[in-house]
């Protein structure tokens, strides 16, 4: 059969090893999977099929250095999840059987109790006996809390499944963000990774499992994972399956290219998320180790986490190339080469080694992207903002009490200080009332709230403006001298100013904090004690998200598309704002229904079409004025090596795309999601409203957007004063902090001296 496109030259910076126990791993598989009725007699798979598909090979690649009984156990999960696969496919996918494969689904984590001495469900096929064998030996070896990451990616990776058979009912392609996101779940290298923890005994500690750098190192090693999968098995799922979910199809659909060009672009997103695996864990897992104060055990523990999964990157790569389950012919290095320089057989030699079936461990491409994204000129002019026809399917509605807000916001910023500069703080004076007058943010939330009360669009005015005001005040004050620790302890101060137990909090060294220990107080205040911890991680992602800006601001780098796409969710500001929208719903809907598929899918396409928006007005302030990295159509111009109008166009079709995502899941999943809670919950209804209010809060931005003078080009030259005689004086009854995590505030300037 001819291949539809060439295999493209592969960015490889890890050489593969095979662990020598490969043999007595698929002999043991073998026996295992017949134990299981996983051949003979399943109607899936008989042990031909097995042999040709050789996940010991696969397992013995990515795990090269675990003993033979861990490389044993590991196999047969792997054996395990290919075969649910292929179970489930010709079960339920191949018939269109949604009821009956939820149902089937439904039975599977009662085979993965907490406690490993509970009972379990008599297993009525050979997946439900597979993983309960499989659990039962696997975690008496882990901790609790790995138990519980490694259920959630065991379910995510079965449950979405669900979502795959969905769309293929639907005949519906999902756009690239969407496709990344979910590819995740039911791709399974999030779950691989779980099992890398085990094979390399490298459980993550705990306190850092859930940071920012662990869950990137995850993510894009799960992303790498299966954009590499997507190449060699583009011809199999697409021909031979009829699948819709596979990232070269997604491009080749989304930017209407050939289906060679789609291939090579997946491989410059699979090379992308290499470098950011590397990226993080050059620069970002110092300062987390001296943050949590890990020490030396916990250390080596995730570094040796992190090279299992550059093992199991490179290992997956040389399992492809000779698996008879793909496409890989014609790729280069596709044979494996009989010489090594370390007198050592290859992969798929018969021995142990080093593979030498491409010395290349990087290509001229991949390096050209790197340069790429380190090369930017800051301040280059690229003249006004093109905008173009953007679609807004819904009405847009305005508070009637937008005057109202408009008074009172001007009033709360000078009794907060924040329009004008900080006692001791260079740089700090970003705003005056001029500035806050051309935001115009009550116009946003009179747009996002059209419905709400005088008090509740006033609050909304004033969350909208202080992290617009952090968001202008963070690089210039610590981005302009790349102080990144004195970053850092700003952030650790905010925390204090939002209690959860609603309690007292100290004295406000600046107008970031006092604005912040304000809202916290008549925000978090009527809030449950779960919901304010809530609302408080959510202020928490939006305060890392600066110090993630500041670090790349730091290093002059563009950052790698998916990464911006996920961490802009949290530095744009407005975000903040749409947890604002919960509280009306949150005391009849589950937090299990927010933290849904569906739901999240709802969210965040909502959220990528504001910041999205926002970075199509913006591109002028931050690209020419500003000197920024972090816009999403610098982003793509850096990614495709292409120009301004060019880089637009994307964007603006990924808008477009992220918006029709957004309608059909307000159409099509979330009704299904309220069937499977059932009636009387009251769900469909909460819903709803939440569904309305995400309009609203978009129409509301587009809007304002739209009207204001913010991103205009002559509202870019205003550069605030400082107050007459230079006198740089706090509020009334300011006074200077003094005590623990107050070493940040800077000497006051000099009479007479400009900040």
């Amino acid at each position: 059969m001819t291949q539809p496109f060439r295999l493209p030259d592969f960015y490889l910076p890890y050489p593969a090893r095979l662990n020598p126990h490969v043999q007595e791993a698929r002999e043991h598989s073998t026996r295992w999977a017949r134990e299981m009725g996983m051949l003979e007699g399943s109607g899936i798979w008989e042990e031909k099929d097995l042999d040709a598909h050789d996940y010991a090979l696969l397992c013995a690649c990515t795990h090269p250095d675990c003993s033979a009984a861990d490389l044993a156990l590991v196999t047969d999960w792997y054996v395990w999840v290919f075969f649910f696969d292929d179970h489930f496919l010709e079960t339920f996918k191949r018939s269109q059987d949604r009821a009956g494969g939820k149902a089937y689904l439904d039975r599977l984590p009662a085979f993965m109790p907490m406690d490993a001495a509970a009972d379990v469900p008599e297993p009525v096929n050979p997946v439900e006996a597979g993983l309960a064998d499989l659990w039962a030996r696997t975690v008496p070896a882990m901790s609790r809390d790995w138990r519980a990451r490694f259920r959630e990616s065991t379910e995510n990776l079965l449950n979405e499944s669900l979502w795959e058979l969905s769309n293929i009912n639907a005949d519906r392609i999902p756009n690239p963000v969407e496709y990344i996101e979910m590819r995740r779940k039911v791709g399974g290298a999030p779950w691989s990774a779980g099992l890398v923890e085990y094979a390399a005994g490298a459980e993550v500690p705990a306190a850092v499992a859930g940071s920012r750098p662990l869950r990137v190192l995850r993510d894009a090693f799960s992303d790498g994972v299966h954009l590499r999968n997507d190449l060699f098995s583009y011809q199999r799922e697409i021909e031979e399956e009829g699948e819709l979910s596979n990232g070269v199809l997604v491009l080749e659909t989304f930017l209407g290219c050939t289906t060679q060009q789609a291939a090579d672009a997946v491989n410059d997103l699979l090379t992308s998320r290499l470098q950011q695996f590397e990226n993080t864990a050059l620069t970002e897992l110092g300062p987390l180790f001296a943050a949590h104060g890990l020490d030396p055990e916990g250390c080596s523990r995730v570094l040796a986490y992190v090279k299992g999964l550059q093992d199991w990157q490179s290992g997956g790569h040389a399992w492809h190339l000779r698996s008879s389950r793909y496409m890989n012919g014609g790729g280069a290095g596709a044979a494996p080469a009989a010489w090594s320089p370390f007198g050592l057989s290859g992969i798929g030699g018969g021995g142990l080694g080093v593979s030498a079936a491409d010395l290349r461990l990087t290509t001229g491409r991949a390096e050209a992207a790197r340069r790429r994204g380190f090369s930017h000129v800051p301040f280059r002019h690229v003249g006004p903002s093109r905008i173009p026809d953007l679609s807004m399917p819904f009405t847009l509605r305005l508070s009637p009490h937008l005057n109202g807000a408009r008074r009172h916001l001007a009033d709360w910023s000078h009794r907060m200080g924040i329009l004008q500069p900080q006692p001791g703080v260079p740089g700090s004076y970003v705003w005056d009332e001029h500035r806050l007058l051309a935001a115009d943010l009550p116009l946003c939330a009179a747009g996002i709230h059209p419905d709400g009360s005088p008090d509740e669009v006033h609050l909304a005015s004033e969350w909208l403006a202080w992290g617009m005001y952090a968001d202008d005040y963070y690089p210039a004050v610590f981005g302009r001298t790349r102080d990144l620790a004195g970053a850092r302890a700003s952030n650790d101060r905010l925390g204090a100013f939002m209690p959860l137990d609603a309690g007292a909090t100290p004295v406000p060294a600046n107008a970031l904090e006092r604005a912040l220990a304000d809202l916290w107080k008549r925000t978090a205040g009527p809030m449950t004690h779960t919901a304010r911890r809530t609302f408080r991680e959510t202020i928490e992602d939006m305060t890392a998200g600066w110090l993630w800006e500041l670090a790349n601001q730091a290093q002059n780098r563009i950052p790698d598309p998916v990464d911006y796409i996920e961490m802009r969710r949290h530095t744009f500001s407005p975000a903040l704002t749409l947890s604002l929208c919960r509280p009306g719903h949150g005391q009849r809907v589950p937090d299990a229904i927010y933290r849904s598929g569906p739901v999240r899918s709802l969210e965040n396409a909502a959220v990528d079409y504001a910041t999205l928006l926002n970075d199509v007005f913006s591109y002028q302030k931050e690209i020419e004025a500003e000197g920024e990295v972090h816009n999403g159509i610098l982003v793509v111009q850096n990614f495709f090596d292409c120009d301004y109008p060019a880089g637009l166009a994307i964007v603006h079709d990924l808008m477009t795309s992220r918006m029709r995502q957004f309608q059909h899941v307000a159409a099509h999943e979330l009704p299904v999601l309220c069937d499977d809670v059932g009636p009387g919950t009251g769900v469909r209804a909460a819903l709803h409203g939440y569904v309305r209010d995400l309009r609203h809060w978009m129409t509301g931005i587009l809007h304002w957007h739209r009207e204001v003078p913010r991103y205009r080009e002559e509202e870019l030259r205003h550069r605030p004063a400082p107050p007459a005689g230079g006198a740089v004086a706090g509020p009334p009854g300011w006074r200077a902090p003094t005590g623990l995590g107050t070493s940040a505030v800077r000497i006051p300037l000099a009479a007479g001296a400009r900040p």
